[in-house]
């Protein structure tokens, strides 16, 4: 898929349909080879397609913070919290309509009224519309949907419980049980997270701390099904813990890869649930309810933004992107079957419909900006009004937040360049950040961690730490994902800085040179040498030791590409 230029999503999706049950998996009566080709029982791989969900929730919440939350409000709980509300209502109305219980209407409505948050997220990313307004607002709409998420998988458990009493009763148990279990991991959390990744970014070992994140997500997530409810709701919550500490960004990192894995894994049970032959048998059914949930949502989504006060183009946008359903779908769907809630047949006939929504999903993207060219084509903008100064909208990083680091960081703020702080050792991010600074921990040479810090969109890269392997690394990894970035690094000598130059920084600075420079600097003003004349000639033997570094260094690569 990534190879056609499609959303890996419709390779799980399809895979899944293939070598599934309902595929090539029903006919190894007929044909015994296929069992080793195919997955007979979904429930051999829906535990480790379980945790797919359970780290993508994580991963929402280390996405939250306090202030993220504060500036968007207006979105996320106007905007996304009237999406879910109405479009919930709207089709659980529409579902009592057809005969099936009110419990089953509203869960199936409530489900329906989803997107995904997966597939929109990748695909907004790969367009670089993230910070656009279409990606704003559909952003805001996904954040509400996915707290909406916790709120539906304990209403479908409570109708689910087998426990005597009322509706209300119930309800307000496991509320109760939920409110204890929360308040449990946020305290244990805030007691024990920060200590806990402290000490492990001090024995700098990776390893350590993938295992320290792993171990959080797992454990608040057990914690959380010990007293009824989610791992998902349990991860979510730690998430959110993390999301204000220094370690947000090394944790993201870590997390990725295993997310991407696992979540591929439940899109492949997801598609173990699509019944090709069931979408044969009654194709114009399942072509209008397709059609029909698209335009449904895209029309409540449309109306909303307006009202909102979004253009036109955004709105268009944002409601083909989020009118089809959503993987949170399978999960509560998938819940309430196993519970006893909803038929089988009609669970996977849903399903059916949610699939096939969701593969439509960059087919929607396309066909959005195709309409807005023409609804609303781009104003024309005199080509030298588009030049906009590079440090509003590029950034550094600054790699080591140590006496050196902080030297640059303060120019950087008093010439209002963005920047982005790293440092790998725990306690001095730990201090720094009570002195009120922004830095982040993790580790600079790990591709992941700079990618999460913003690489591929950095202006430049300004490494400041003492250590020659740390710098060489550092350098060469960030030459990797990006060649034409802007990196100027601390060298230890002129050896050292001949050496940075042939592995590709644009400029290396000496310590040896640099104090050389600045002791001739103030012996030269204390002699009573003009201080203009003096600048002038250490800026002049300054230039003039980095050309003659570059050339060696030059020199020293030609003989060995000619070797």
């Amino acid at each position: 898929m990534r190879y056609l230029g499609l959303n890996p999503v419709l390779g799980y999706l399809g895979a899944g349909a293939l070598l599934g049950p309902l595929g090539l998996g029903s006919f190894i009566d007929k044909l015994p080879f296929l069992y080793w080709f195919t997955v007979v029982d979904a429930k051999n791989v829906s535990g480790i397609a379980e945790l797919g969900v359970v780290f993508l929730l994580f991963l929402i919440g280390l996405e939250l913070s306090y202030d993220r939350l504060l500036s968007m409000r207006r979105l996320v709980f106007g905007l996304g919290g009237l999406q879910v509300v109405l479009t919930a209502s709207l089709l659980s109305v529409i579902i009592a309509g057809t005969g099936q219980a009110a419990s089953v209407a509203v869960i199936l409505g409530a489900c329906l009224a989803l997107s995904s948050t997966a597939i929109v997220l990748e695909i907004l990313a790969a367009h670089g519309e993230l910070t656009t307004g279409a990606g704003r607002a559909s952003f805001s709409i996904l954040l509400a949907q996915d707290l909406a998420v916790i709120p539906i998988l304990i209403f479908v458990s409570i109708l689910g419980s087998n426990i005597e009493g009322s509706l209300a009763s119930n309800i307000g148990i496991t509320l109760a049980h939920a409110a204890a279990a929360i308040a449990l991991i946020v305290v244990v959390g805030r007691v024990v997270l920060r200590p806990l990744f402290r000490l492990v970014g001090s024995i700098q070992s990776l390893e350590l701390l993938t295992a320290a994140v792993l171990f959080v997500i797992i454990g608040t997530g057990v914690l959380a099904a010990i007293e009824g409810l989610s791992m998902a709701l349990g991860a979510f919550v730690a998430g959110l813990l993390l999301a204000e500490t220094e370690y947000r960004k090394a944790v993201e990192a870590i997390v990725e890869p295993f997310k991407g894995l696992l979540l591929g894994i439940f899109f492949f049970t997801v598609g173990m649930t699509i019944d090709v032959r069931e979408i044969a048998r009654d194709p114009l059914t399942i072509l209008a309810l397709v059609s029909g949930l698209i335009a449904f949502k895209a029309a409540i989504i449309i109306a909303l933004s307006k009202a909102f006060g979004q253009s036109w183009r955004v709105a268009i946008e944002t409601g083909f992107l989020l009118g089809p359903g959503g993987e949170f779908a399978f999960v509560a769907i998938g819940l309430a079957k196993s519970l006893g809630l909803i038929d089988p047949v009609l669970s996977s006939f849903v399903l059916a419909v949610t699939s096939l929504t969701m593969v439509l999903i960059p087919a929607l993207s396309a066909a959005a900006r195709h309409i807005n060219s023409r609804v609303e084509p781009p104003k024309k903008i005199d080509a030298a009004l588009k030049a906009a100064p590079r440090e509003q909208h590029k950034h550094a990083i600054v790699v080591g937040h140590g006496r050196v680091g902080k030297v640059v960081t303060s120019f950087l703020t008093e010439h209002k360049v963005p920047y982005i702080a790293t440092d790998r050792d725990a306690d001095s991010v730990t201090e720094d950040r009570k002195n009120g600074y922004e830095v982040y921990f993790g580790d600079a040479t790990h591709a992941a961690f700079m990618i999460a810090c913003g690489i591929m969109e950095a202006a430049a890269v300004i490494v400041t730490i003492g250590s020659e392997s740390g710098v060489d690394a550092i350098v060469l990894g960030v030459r990797k994902l990006r060649p034409d970035v802007l990196i100027v690094a601390r060298a230890r000598d002129t050896e050292h800085a001949r050496h940075l130059y042939a592995i590709g920084v644009t400029d290396a600075v000496p310590e040896t040179v640099e104090a050389s420079l600045q002791i001739s600097e103030a012996a030269l003003v204390g002699l009573g040498i003009p201080t203009g004349f003096v600048i002038a000639s250490v800026h002049e033997k300054r230039d003039l030791f980095r050309a003659e570094l570059r050339d060696a260094a030059q020199g020293v690569v030609r003989e060995q590409s000619q070797g």
